[in-house]
Parts: C-alpha cells; sequence; structure tokens
C-alpha cells in the first residue's frame, strides 16, 4: 500500500515565500497544480500568494498530512519539533546542510531523524529534491515543471538528475508514476522506496540511479524479492567519483565490480548511461517477457546489419525465416527483397509491404520479438505503417520494438502513434538491442 505522504490531502510548506527563484516559492508553484489543501508558514510574512501565512505549523487548526520543510538547516531542528506536536503525517526536508557536508552535519541529521522515528513520522531527505506523484497530481518537489503521468518509478539518489530527466521527458513519450529524490535517506531508505513502488499499482518498472549503498546485503535481498522489473545505472564507478560521491549524499560507494554481479544476481538490468536507463524502462513497461529470437523487417540494408551486430554482440540471435513464410510473401515483395532475417523489403517499401513482411514473420513459431526499421524515403509512410503494426501487435501478443529514423514532422507522428499504443521507438538500430535484452531477462 502506497503511504498517505505520497498521496497528501494537506500539504503544510514551511519557508513558503513570493521571493523569485527561491526553492520555497518553487515548491508552492508545483503543488499548487495539485489538488491538495495548502497552508503557508513563513513568520516573516502574513500573506504569501494572498493566502493568510503562519507563524508556526501548530497554528494551522487543521490536520496535516506532509510538511515539507525548505528552511535553512540551523533551524530545521525546532521546526521538526513543532511537525511532532502537530503530528503531521510526514515530513520531506529539501534544506541541505546535512550528513552531506561532515560529521558536525550528519550528527545535526542524527538527532532530526532519531526524533521523528521516536514519534511514527517517516522522513523524506534531507538534502533532496522532493516527491512526485503525477497519477494523483502530487508534485511535492522545486523540480522544473510537471513529468508525464505513465508507468515508470523514477528513484535517485540525485536531485539534479531529476531535472535534467523531467525537463528532457517532456518531449518524450514516456512518464512517471512515481519520482522519488532520495537525498541523504536519513529516515526512509532507498530500500523502503524500492518496497512502495513495488506495492505501486501504477508502476510497471522501477528505474534506479545509485550511487553509495548502506545496506548492500539488505538491499540485494530486496530486489530479489520484488515482483516488479528494475533497471538501474551506478555512479562511482572510479576512485574520484566514490570520494564525490561522500560529498554529495554523505554515502559510501562500493567496488563496482561486485556491486553489478550482485544485480545480476537480484535479475536487476544494469545499464551505462542514462538513455539506455529509459531505453529499456519502456520496454519493460510496455512489453511482455520474451525469449531471445529476434526477427527484423527494415527498409535499409546497412541499418539492419547495424541491428545484427549489437544483437549478437548481446547475446540474442537472429530467427531463420522459413521457407512456408518466404512463399507466402514471395509475390508481394520487390524483385530484390533479401529472402532472409534481416528481411530487407528494399527502400521503397510501402505499409503494405511492411504488414506482409511483420505479420507473416511474427506467425512464425520461432520468433519471439519483432523489429521493425524504417529509414526515410520519399514513399515511406511512417503513421499509416505504424497504425498497421499497432493492430498486428494485437494480433500476435508478441513484443514489436521498433526504429524509425529520422526526427522530421511525419517521421515524429508515427513514432508518436507507436508510443501511444505501447510499442517503443529507438532513433537507432543498436539502441534496440539492449531493450530486448531486458524483455529476455524479465522477470
Amino acid at each position: 500500500m502506497i503511504p498517505e505522504i505520497f498521496n497528501p490531502k494537506s500539504i503544510a510548506i514551511i519557508g513558503a515565500t513570493e521571493r523569485e527563484n527561491s526553492v520555497g516559492r518553487g515548491i508552492i508553484e508545483n503543488l499548487k497544480s495539485g489538488s491538495a489543501e495548502l497552508f503557508y508558514v513563513n513568520p516573516s510574512s502574513k500573506k504569501v500568494f494572498g493566502e493568510k501565512s503562519y507563524n508556526r505549523i501548530t497554528d494551522i487548526e487543521e490536520d496535516i498530512d506532509l510538511a515539507v520543510i525548505a528552511i535553512p538547516k540551523e533551524i530545521v531542528s525546532e521546526v521538526v519539533d513543532d511537525c511532532i506536536e502537530k503530528k503531521v503525517g510526514g515530513v520531506l526536508i529539501v534544506s541541505a546542510g546535512f550528513a552531506e557536508t561532515g560529521e558536525e552535519g550528519k550528527k545535526r541529521q542524527d538527532e532530526i531523524a532519531e526524533k521523528l522515528s521516536k514519534a511514527g513520522i517517516p522522513l523524506v531527505g534531507p538534502n533532496c529534491l522532493g516527491i512526485l506523484r503525477p497519477p494523483v497530481g502530487l508534485n511535492a518537489s522545486f523540480a522544473p515543471g510537471n513529468p508525464k503521468n505513465g508507468d515508470i518509478c523514477l528513484i535517485s539518489q540525485s536531485g539534479a538528475l531529476i531535472d535534467s530527466i523531467i525537463d528532457g521527458a517532456k518531449e518524450e513519450n514516456y512518464g512517471f508514476s512515481l519520482i522519488i529524490s532520495v537525498g541523504n535517506a536519513a529516515g526512509l531508505s532507498l530500500i523502503d522506496y524500492i518496497k512502495i513502488a513495488d506495492e505501486d499499482p501504477s508502476t510497471k518498472v522501477i528505474a534506479l540511479y545509485i550511487e553509495g549503498v548502506d545496506k548492500g546485503r539488505e538491499l540485494f535481498n530486496c530486489l530479489k524479492k520484488i515482483k516488479t522489473p528494475v533497471v538501474a545505472i551506478k555512479g562511482g564507478k572510479s576512485e574520484k567519483s566514490k570520494k564525490a560521491i561522500c560529498s554529495h549524499t554523505g554515502s559510501l560507494a562500493g567496488e563496482h565490480e561486485i556491486f553489478s554481479a550482485a544485480l545480476r544476481q537480484a535479475e536487476v538490468e544494469e545499464v551505462d548511461t542514462l538513455s539506455q536507463l529509459f531505453d529499456v524502462s519502456k520496454a519493460l513497461a510496455w512489453q511482455s517477457a520474451a525469449g531471445d529470437r529476434v526477427a527484423v523487417v527494415t527498409n535499409g540494408g546497412g541499418a539492419g546489419v547495424l541491428l545484427t551486430d549489437q544483437l549478437y554482440e548481446d547475446g540474442l540471435k537472429l530467427a531463420e525465416l522459413n521457407q512456408d513464410t518466404i512463399e507466402k510473401i514471395e509475390n508481394k515483395m520487390h524483385p530484390d527483397y533479401s529472402k532472409s532475417n534481416p528481411l530487407d523489403i528494399v527502400g521503397d517499401a510501402l505499409p503494405e509491404r511492411y504488414e506482409i513482411a511483420a505479420d507473416n514473420f511474427l506467425a512464425q513459431e520461432n520468433v519471439d520479438v519483432l523489429v521493425v526499421i524504417m529509414t526515410l524515403q520519399v514513399m515511406t509512410d511512417p503513421l499509416e505503417t505504424a497504425k498497421r503494426l499497432v493492430k498486428l501487435k494485437e494480433k500476435h501478443q508478441k513484443p514489436i520494438l521498433t526504429v524509425f529514423m529520422g526526427a522530421g514532422k511525419e517521421t515524429t507522428e508515427g513514432i508518436n502513434f507507436l508510443e501511444e499504443n505501447k510499442i517503443p521507438n529507438y532513433s537507432h538500430p543498436k539502441r534496440v538491442a539492449k531493450p530486448i535484452k531486458a524483455l529476455n531477462n524479465k522477470k
């Protein structure tokens, strides 16, 4: 069950302000897009955005489900005491200046965490961007606007990366069920967040950015037990980056080789780039598990060669094109089509030729996954081809992934239609292999 702090009906912003370019203002502007009742706490202002501002959270008569704290570190402990007295449902501390700064900051953090723990009040942070839950309109963060609603849960030990991901995802077709900035994790931990995401019916895949892990064995036992597929990217592979991690979140980075081996044992897909993180995540969220036998339909021979190289590099294989299939499609293909896998249906292929080739390939029992590549020619029709592929996915109930190359208006319309119907598209043939490998490993 999702904790109430991820679905608050009432939120107090402690450090609420109208000041331009401030964290407090950014949080208010994001929260205004939701439905929760907002209460402003700032002893220096009688009103914030025309609404009453309270001196202390204890002055508010109504119950508070979530208190968001964005104030200087020196007075956070005092405000936390007020939150405990008020019996708030949860506390989110975005303020920095705690364990990531050294021993003094860690002592300050531990005291706050201990007080909240004794009071039975969950703590998110400190030193974090906040939490977002698009399905219920919650954006308790100072992120750059609201991400799209979707089925990927992003859990990150870097708030700044979340900012960039949200901004970049506005032009993409995937969205988020939950976004959690872990921060210093003095209260709720990375393990807690993974368990929360696993119980969230809106989450189909969990995407992790991890730097340091304090309870490695407990984390990997958790990852083994959950049902939701997980994709992870690990920061801190070099010695110098490990030192940077300690000053970032106060966490310790372990040996990467050991970490990677543990991820494999837990059936977690490890990736190397943020692009791969979401390439793989959307495939796992939108497609069913599949075997390792891949069929490829392409109107460009070179693109098919590039994909073939990457498939074998990732331990996948091409399914053999059956003679029965060749006989069925022979008279409906260009005379120079390849008669092999990858099935090169030649550059002038119209939607009908794509449909015939894809339909008959998917009908083969030895085909687990189909990849359709399209290079844009004068006669190419991306949108109509996309519509036919969506119907074939419903007909055959097998994963289809596409590589519609190019970013022109016509290609974009086709790509958008594919992804709106849960067929993931990739801009280059080599990008599609790792998502297929993840489907092969899917829990």
